[in-house]
């Protein structure tokens, strides 16, 4: 198994999808400041834009749960 296909396996387990999801979790503090700042400032598009952010990543980390979970049906040790 080549390096490429051991990275490409990596991103669908369990550890892969773990990581993923703790990396949303930085992204969320980041659009935690961007809407914090666009209330500040009062500027309307930049709110949209940081709430848009917000909808994409939790729908992201939702598809990474489900595939998680998914991982989990699928282990024979788990029952």
């Amino acid at each position: 198994m080549s390096r490429i296909e051991k990275a490409k396996g990596f991103k669908h387990s369990r550890p892969g999808l773990w990581l993923s999801i703790g990396t949303s979790a930085f992204g969320a503090v980041t659009i935690a400041k961007d809407v914090k700042k666009a209330r500040t400032e009062n500027d309307t598009l930049k709110l949209i834009n940081a709430l848009v952010g917000a909808a994409a990543l939790i729908t992201g980390t939702a598809l990474l749960v489900r595939e998680l979970r998914q991982l989990g049906d699928d282990d024979v040790l788990l029952g």
